[in-house]
């Protein structure tokens, strides 16, 4: 399993990690996902067959791009 932590600017409550989890739970291989929206991160467990790659695309997608 790979962890993965992403700086997400546009995070600003608790509504915004519900939404983002709600999405990146919808890729195969995602296992977990919790956010700090005053720190403004997202740390993801995922295991293959998702990739970083797909986990960045997803939060541009859903309007939440990230710094990897």
């Amino acid at each position: 399993m790979t962890q993965y932590t992403y700086n997400v600017p546009n995070i600003s409550c608790g509504h915004c990690v519900a939404s983002i989890t709600g999405a990146l739970n919808e890729i195969n291989g995602v296992r977990q996902v919790s956010g700090d929206p005053l720190a403004k991160t997202i740390t993801v467990d995922a295991q293959p067959p998702a990739t970083g790659d797909q986990i960045l695309s997803k939060l541009t997608e859903i309007g939440y791009p990230a710094d990897a």
